[in-house]
């Protein structure tokens, strides 16, 4: 890096890339932004920055806690490598499965914490922000997708009363299968009418996700609102844009095939005034900027500081289904989060 600076910034990808070169500095601070990127001590990204000679580090993330207490080790270690040595020993210290229920537990954790977070949350940056309003809708399944549910589900009985390495593995498969029936039926090979393949009314009554979706763009697009659609599936979003030409709604896309300047181009004009664009379709991988994040956080980058309008959120959740065990999950995750980090009162007093 040739020539006079005093500040590099770069990218996840260069400093993988060229990660010989950096480690050639001593660098005086590090400041890495969406730090959950390095959650994991083993993956590529960490290994590398651990490997850097800095003086001061600091991370900048809104979820420094996504899935269990490990990860918040995997933090801490990073900036106090000497402090935060053993993983087994913090571990032990804080079981995730008996922390929720121990209160002395928690607020020794909260004690550890104190030193090291700061944390701001939009409230108390921008009073005119409104709030968040969430609404869990539960939707019950088509025909159709009773019907291919069943099949999945009898055809691979025996893996799913297995217990051994390979049932494992492959009833990993079969929640994908049956997450894919709980979003729409045409997600499978065969399924659709035909041919001819027709986009028409079909494609809405064959799934239950749909039918209400059918009925809610409407009265959206009546209100003057703006929606973003999130699908975790980009196959789902193929069938969305097959809708949106069938009622006639101007949209744009953003997945993870979506070229860089193609991406900014779809972000200008949904945002430009009087844009004709009144739906915004993204893959949840796409959607946090290139990254895969949960789908809370996703969300959360919709409801920004300067949003005027109250940002509704309709959480589409097919009932009885393996979705509402997947909710369940998130939602103890989401507990955990509160806990350690809401509650912590890594707030103001710790200026």
């Amino acid at each position: 890096m040739p020539g006079e600076w005093d500040v590099c910034v770069t990218s996840y990808e260069m400093v993988i890339k060229e990660k010989s070169v950096f480690k050639k500095f001593n660098w005086r601070y590090m400041v890495i932004d969406e730090a959950h990127r390095i959650k994991n001590e083993k993956s590529k990204l960490s290994e590398i920055v651990r490997e850097f000679k800095t003086t001061n580090r600091l991370l900048l993330t809104g979820t420094p806690l996504q899935n269990n207490l490990h990860e918040l080790w995997s933090l801490l270690n990073f900036l106090l490598p000497e402090v935060f040595t053993s993983s087994d020993d913090f571990d032990a210290w804080f079981n995730t499965n008996t922390f929720m229920g121990d209160n002395s537990l928690v607020e020794r954790l909260h004690a550890v914490l104190r030193p090291f977070l700061l944390r701001r949350l939009k409230s108390e940056v921008e009073k005119k922000l409104k709030p968040k309003k969430e609404v869990k809708v539960y939707i019950g399944l088509s025909k159709m997708q009773r019907e291919w549910y069943t099949k999945v589900l009898m055809k691979d009985i025996d893996i799913v009363n297995g217990a051994g390495k390979i049932e494992k593995m492959r009833l990993q498969n079969i929640l994908m299968q049956l997450r894919k029936c709980s979003n729409h039926p045409y997600l499978f090979d065969g399924a659709e009418p035909g041919p001819p393949y027709t986009t028409d009314q079909h494609l809405v009554y064959n799934c239950g996700k749909m039918v209400l979706l059918d009925k809610l763009l409407p009265r959206l697009q009546e209100q003057d609102s703006r929606v973003l659609i999130f699908s975790q599936m980009t196959r789902m979003l193929d069938i969305l844009e097959d809708y949106c030409h069938w009622k006639c709604y101007k949209y744009c896309r953003l997945d993870g095939q979506t070229p860089h300047e193609d991406r900014q181009r779809q972000i200008n004009e949904f945002n430009a005034p009087g844009s004709e664009k009144f739906l915004f379709m993204l893959s949840t991988r796409a959607g946090g900027l290139g990254i895969n994040l949960a789908t809370a956080d996703v969300v959360d980058r919709a409801h920004r500081i300067g949003q005027m309008k109250q940002v509704r959120v309709f959480r589409f959740i097919t009932e009885n289904t393996v979705e509402e065990k997947i909710v369940e999950r998130a939602e103890v995750k989401l507990r955990l989060d509160k806990l350690v980090i809401q509650q912590g009162g890594c707030g103001k007093k710790n200026k």
